[in-house]
């Protein structure tokens, strides 16, 4: 098992320091670690759950296993809690990440009624596609931050190009749940550095833009392209490749000369 695992886990047992809390439940160098961590889920509703991690011995470089089980909550329920926190286990970078899964869980509504009605949301958006501009703020850890958007579009299905210039764009076309998911993944994960070189979340990320797709642009985004600019007209040329000028006449405003 690697020092890092090993070092999470006595950073976990620091923090959930309270009475049945948190459990070591396996140590071994064939099948890694198993820890325990008793929370609550549902925001302000407080429901008890009760979250097995199971950290192989390639973890971080593998997300860990997951299990969940409650009193508080209907096997659906947990069986969506587990498989929302594979999927975020899925999309954050190879490193210790229990922690974050965590205090991530915590936040979450996972009633049935609310499930229910994501459910119809999703349906009814997956008839149409959609084209969303996001603006970034900054991008200094240029590999790493690059890395996880390329990621985070092939996992959640969706064409995007990211125009690097005086304004750091993001434009993505897919289903319009796949899209809220990754902005909520930019807001909620450890993408880039401060000027201090601290690990730190893209919190002053703002969507521009978002709408149906339009017909007249259709599916003109392949893969997720990187493409740098240094001018507004040249920014204006890049949209111009992919039949979205509407779109950048409308966002026009919001950008840097």
């Amino acid at each position: 098992m690697s020092d890092a695992a090993l070092e999470e886990v006595s950073v976990l047992s620091s923090i959930y320091c309270g009475e049945g809390e948190f459990q070591l439940i396996q140590q071994s160098a064939q099948d890694g670690l198993m820890v325990q961590i008793n929370t609550a889920v549902g925001g302000e509703r407080g429901l008890d759950v009760r979250l097995l991690f199971h950290l192989q011995p390639s973890y971080p470089s593998c997300p860990p296993a997951i299990s969940v089980s409650s009193t508080a909550l209907s096997r659906t329920q947990c069986h969506n809690v587990r498989q929302t926190l594979l999927d975020q286990a899925a999309a954050l970078p190879p490193e210790p990440m229990v922690h974050q899964l965590v205090e991530w869980l915590q936040c979450v509504e996972v009633t049935e009624k609310c499930r229910g009605g994501e459910e119809e949301v999703k349906e009814t958006d997956r008839e149409e596609e959609w084209t969303a501009v996001l603006s970034l703020d900054h991008i200094r850890s240029r590999s790493r931050y690059i890395g996880l958007l390329e990621r985070w579009s092939q996992t959640l299905q969706l064409t995007g190009s990211l125009l690097l210039g005086p304004s750091i764009l993001v434009v993505l076309q897919g289903a319009r749940p796949k899209i809220k998911e990754f902005c909520r993944l930019l807001k909620t994960v450890k993408v880039d550095v401060d000027s201090s070189g601290k690990k730190c979340k893209e919190r002053m990320m703002k969507v521009l833009l978002e709408s149906p797709l339009s017909p007249s642009c259709g599916h003109s985004l392949q893969g997720f392209v990187v493409k740098n600019y240094d001018s507004l007209p040249e920014l204006a040329a890049a949209f111009q490749e992919i039949n979205m000028t509407e779109l950048y006449q409308q966002i026009r405003p919001s950008l840097r000369d």
